[in-house]
């Protein structure tokens, strides 16, 4: 049982370590605690009921919020209640009094591998990938993951592939829901306080991306300057709001993907 425990810690410890770009830790993932638990239930939006008495958050995906896609990863991970878990959880719980963590399964129903209960879900196309209100995505690996299940068409990407940016009048409708877009970048308006990337020709409404004065220097140091971005076609996520015209605030660099031109086109 002792390799087998090192063995999840070190599984759990480089998800933590392919955060950093170029070694270089997030500050919002560091001081990540390694522990152990046991799940007792999963209650509503996917919190994790622990046999320590605490409730806990599992880190970089986002909860769906209808309904049916919501039971359906709930049930997918409630057919780990019972089972032991190995943890890395950060320091200090959030404003709701949630653990937010990683976690494994320390068994796997009679085989030595375990279950990443993260991984697993977004595997499954039952949870897109969300740094939530952190400044960074602690599991970059994550993103990987959920573009094999879009690819296939599984869970949530079976009909409904990411929104084209272009279509205003389609994420307007989605006020307040969580989306992932996909579209050309038309320009990018760098400002003092925020940058601004337009998605759709002048005169016509589509999404634009904020981004944080903190979250642009983050993108610049990775490649995502002004002139990387324009023309360039991006996929971005988050909630959208409405401010002359359809707004995702994008708060961690990791919300913001560079596509590939040569990718094969999405069904």
């Amino acid at each position: 049982m002792r390799g087998g425990m090192a063995g999840l810690l070190l599984l759990l410890a480089g998800a933590a370590q392919a955060a950093a770009p170029r070694g270089r830790e997030p500050p919002a993932c560091r001081g990540r605690v390694s522990g152990q638990d046991r799940l007792v239930s999963v209650a509503a939006r996917g919190e994790l009921v622990l046999a320590s008495g605490r409730r806990a958050r599992l880190d970089g995906v986002r909860w769906p919020d209808d309904p049916a896609a919501a039971e359906a990863a709930r049930a997918w991970l409630s057919r780990l209640v019972g089972r032991p878990l190995s943890t890395r959880e950060a320091p200090e719980a959030d404003r709701w009094g949630r653990i937010t963590l990683d976690a494994v399964t320390q068994d796997a129903a009679g085989d030595d591998s375990p279950v990443d209960l993260a991984g697993g879900l977004v595997a499954m196309g039952l949870v897109p990938v969300d740094a939530g209100e952190g400044d960074s995505l602690c599991r970059p690996g994550l993103l990987a993951i959920e573009e094999t299940a879009r690819r296939a068409g599984r869970g949530l990407w079976a009909g409904a592939p990411p929104v084209p940016a272009e279509e205003g009048a389609r994420l307007a409708g989605l006020a307040g829901q969580f989306v992932v877009v996909e579209g050309r970048v038309r320009n990018v308006g760098e400002r003092a306080r925020r940058t601004y990337l337009n998605f759709a020709p002048f005169g016509t409404e589509g999404a634009t991306v904020t981004v944080s004065k903190r979250t642009w220097r983050t993108m610049l140091e990775r490649g995502f300057s002004v002139a990387a971005l324009r023309g360039r076609r991006v996929r971005a996520r988050g909630i959208v709001e409405l401010w002359r015209g359809p707004t995702l605030d994008v708060g961690a660099a990791e919300m913001i993907e560079m596509l590939d031109e040569e990718q094969a086109p999405r069904r």
